[in-house]
């Protein structure tokens, strides 16, 4: 393997504030919101504080009965203070089980199960009012972040537990688990060692390698998504202030990006796409942006011209990185004012020499082409061990170093990998759903979302979104869909009604089936 040859000796996630505070220690980390666990904290706290914040309450998990091996499962609201814990559970040598708040009770319950008797840490009302009264008997101790409950501990009960010294687990140690977007069903669990974490780690701190100064960096990252803890390490063992966003409001947004001023933004492609807004703000949120970041989805193009064009840094960049949760950062590509998406389609860039590889595997025989796409494949020290519970399914998608993404590609003759679709998604003789979408976004500056979905018996439905929900313009629609494959009048609906994972991608199956349910769309010409 690739950094095994180099003394990978893991990212050591449970001493991470404690070495960044060593570095760096008035460096500052500022919120949006107050930690559920600490409130009395306020939003901005230096690194040495928080170091100490994660010593304290890997304390009392040890005094809970948390010990090294043992799972502890992070279910609360959405604040920071869910990363903090994880952290907390790994420093004493417990393993992370972070699931996203967004997540129903049904789903939690069906996880827990696969845990096996955890610790769960969550809240007085997501245990009342959301949680069925069975995870009590599904978890070996429940533990409260805020508020009270009966059967239940909470954590501010166990302050003043004595200090425990981090633990050092070995490399190839499971350090976090993480669950999958559950696009396509119940989401998997994936299992990081300390070692995977640190091979994620070593690409992605490319991002930060050209600043000259250590100036702020922003996060909007799901607070239960592996690539937080990279992005994190990143910024704060190099001394970068640090402001996380738990709440992506632009309008709220446009106030803290023009107090802050952040060089570097990290988000989700669809957060990105919602910040457009931010470009013609008055504030100029945008304006001290050099570098654009995500590690996720293909951005639209449309999308990556307007935030770079808010920027009033003369080298201002995107920086796009394609990957998965299970396999971490994989090809990246980076735009800039004068090098436009649009040329290149869903180019989603090449491997990183000596820390990735990609292959792209034929469905039918021949060379896959943009015509018939094939399965794309990565080969990553960053690989995820197993699934928790479902090894056999791990192994479905894993062929030896390889690892099967679940998205159609081609690559060209110069190496760059090109994204289609996901498998699930891919429409038969329709081509591109991705590729499609991007052109109407261009095309119809008022769309804020497009999704296309399959319908039975017939040809795909477009389901669009716009600005302030403002009616459709059906005349300019059909000119803007006269050259591309056929489908049916697009269904308008409200951006906040589509059903989304807690990374912030629309989930397309359960969007057809709600149109589905819904009947018949009305046309909005």
């Amino acid at each position: 393997m690739f950094l095994q040859r180099m003394g990978n000796r893991g990212i050591r996630l449970g001493t991470l504030f404690e070495r960044a505070a060593s570095r760096h220690p008035a460096n500052v980390l500022l919120l949006d919101r107050e930690l559920d666990i600490a409130p009395d904290r306020g939003r901005t706290m230096t690194v040495t504080e928080v170091a100490d914040l994660v010593d304290d309450f890997g304390s009392r998990l040890w005094r809970a009965g948390a010990r090294p091996g043992d799972h502890v499962v992070v279910h609360k609201r959405n604040a920071f203070d869910i990363t903090l814990l994880a952290i907390a559970a790994a420093r004493i040598g417990a393993v992370p089980v972070l699931l996203s708040p967004h997540l129903d009770g049904g789903t939690v319950t069906a996880l827990l199960r696969r845990v096996e008797r955890p610790f769960l840490i969550t809240d007085a009302e997501k245990l009342t009012g959301e949680l069925p009264p069975e995870v009590h008997a599904l978890s070996r101790r429940v533990l409260l972040a805020s508020g009270t409950a009966e059967h239940a501990t909470p954590l501010a009960e166990l302050a003043g537990a004595p200090r425990i010294p981090a633990m050092a687990m070995p490399p190839e140690h499971p350090t976090l688990v993480t669950h999958t977007s559950g696009t396509t069903g119940l989401p998997k669990l994936a299992v990081h060692t300390s070692f995977g974490l640190e091979a994620r780690y070593r690409p992605q701190s490319l991002a930060t390698a050209f600043l000259r100064r250590r100036e702020p960096v922003a996060i909007h990252v799901s607070f239960v998504h592996s690539r937080l803890f990279t992005a994190l390490a990143i910024a704060l063992l190099r001394g970068f202030p640090v402001l996380l966003l738990a709440d992506a409001e632009p309008r709220r947004t446009a106030a803290l990006f023009a107090t802050l001023r952040p060089a570097v933004l990290e988000a989700h492609p669809n957060t990105y796409l919602s910040w457009e807004e931010l470009a013609d703000d008055p504030l100029q949120p945008l304006a001290n942006v050099k570098l654009f970041s995500s590690t996720f989805d293909a951005l639209h193009p449309r999308t990556v011209r307007t935030l770079i064009g808010a920027s009033r840094r003369r080298s201002a960049r995107f920086g796009q990185i394609y990957g998965q949760s299970e396999i971490g950062p994989s090809v990246a590509r980076s735009y800039g004012r004068h090098r436009s998406p649009d040329a290149d389609g869903r180019c989603v860039g090449m491997p990183f020499p000596g820390m990735t590889r990609v292959r792209v595997v034929s469905r039918d025989g021949r060379r896959p082409t943009a015509a018939s796409p094939g399965h794309i494949e990565i080969s990553s020290d960053g690989r995820i061990r197993t699934y928790l519970g479902e090894q056999q399914r791990f192994d479905g998608q894993a062929a030896e170093e390889w690892w099967r993404m679940g998205d159609l590609g081609y690559r060209t003759r110069w190496g760059c990998l090109h994204l289609t679709d996901r498998e699930v998604d891919e429409i038969p003789g329709f081509g591109s759903t991705l590729t499609v979408e991007d052109r109407l976004l261009t095309r119809l500056p008022e769309l804020s979302e497009v999704v296309i979905v399959p319908v039975d018996g017939g040809p795909p439905r477009p389901v669009v979104c716009t600005a302030d929900d403002r009616p459709l313009d059906g005349a300019a629609w059909r000119a803007a869909v006269v050259d591309l494959p056929r489908m049916t009048a697009p269904v308008h609906w409200r951006r906040a009604d589509l059903p989304k994972t807690g990374t912030t991608k629309v989930r397309r199956l359960e969007l057809a089936r709600l149109l589905a349910d819904r009947g018949p769309g009305q046309d909005p010409r």
